[in-house]
């Protein structure tokens, strides 16, 4: 900057100059963001001996002149962002998964999946995966998958495909140490109840319906909750709250709360993407407000 500066100097005086001082202020109008900088020169030729000239020269910032009218500055700082590297992990269908996937395909996630990790080979969620030229990767090895990775072959796996975040939809296996260890704050799960409410081991698929509606609640529905080494324990990050009717049975409390963790964890997701993340003194982790930036839920 200051060699840019320097030329326009000579240019102006023909001598060599001398800088002062230096300060700069920038201001965005409607079509163009400038930066004006100011500084005192000084150049011996005859006419300006005895004399000193402030200068003040209008810069274009190359990176963000000439926005057209309209443009969604939010908008602009979300292209800036890098496009975030997903894995997900499922056992059984993958409904989540391709909700995920969707989304990540159509705009509304800022990132890629790029894997799938599964415990059970021919479920419906790896042959989706293989169906979208998706990478499906076997975890744990087992007697039934005898090809599954290590704990330590998996975080290096991983590692290799430069992963951001994992997703777990659906996934019945507790996520080893190894992982939560190689990946802080960076895990995230999806579980069928208003947590910490019908959780923990054991607590699963349409197990949890029926147990919300043999207790009575009264409400129901998504958490989506950070991923520590136990189940269903983690910091809680969202939630959406489903009414139970008294006349429900599971399948149609299931399918209602399906509905809303569809979509429920896309907006997480692309929050995550967007580095929308933010944490409390307390360790309690917030979503930052796209359109407004200081409000948090």
């Amino acid at each position: 900057m200051e060699a840019a500066l320097n030329q326009a100097l000579l240019t102006g005086f023909g001598s060599k100059p001398i800088l002062s001082s230096t300060f700069s202020r920038s201001c965005i109008l409607p079509h163009k963001h400038y930066t004006w900088v100011s500084f005192r020169a000084w150049s011996p030729l005859p006419c300006l001996k005895s004399s000193s000239k402030t200068v003040r020269l209008r810069c274009v910032n190359v990176e963000e002149r000439a926005q057209p009218a309209g443009l969604d500055l939010e908008g602009s700082k979300k292209d800036k962002l890098r496009r975030k590297k997903l894995v997900v992990f499922v056992s059984g269908g993958g409904s989540n998964f391709r909700a995920i996937h969707e989304g990540c395909v159509q705009g509304s996630i800022h990132g890629d999946i790029v894997a799938l990790v599964t415990n059970k080979s021919g479920c419906g969620g790896a042959e989706y995966a293989r169906g979208s030229k998706i990478p499906v990767i076997l975890f744990p090895r087992t007697k039934d998958e005898p090809e599954g990775l290590s704990p330590a072959d998996l975080v290096a796996a991983l590692r290799e495909l430069e992963v951001d975040f994992v997703l777990l939809a659906g996934y019945l296996k507790l996520i080893p140490i190894e992982l939560i260890q190689a990946y802080p704050r960076s895990i995230l799960n999806i579980h069928p109840s208003l947590l910490p409410a019908f959780g923990g081991k054991g607590y699963y698929g349409m197990k949890v319906h029926k147990a919300v509606i043999a207790s009575g609640a009264r409400y129901s529905g998504p958490t989506v909750h950070f991923v520590d080494e136990h189940y269903d324990t983690g910091r809680i990050l969202a939630q959406r709250v489903v009414p139970v009717s008294a006349t429900d049975n599971a399948e149609e409390l299931a399918a209602r709360v399906l509905h809303e963790e569809h979509q429920l964890y896309v907006e997480v997701a692309n929050a995550l993407c967007e580095e929308r993340i933010i944490w409390r003194e307390d360790g309690v982790p917030l979503i930052q407000s796209r359109e407004n930036p200081k409000k948090s839920s």
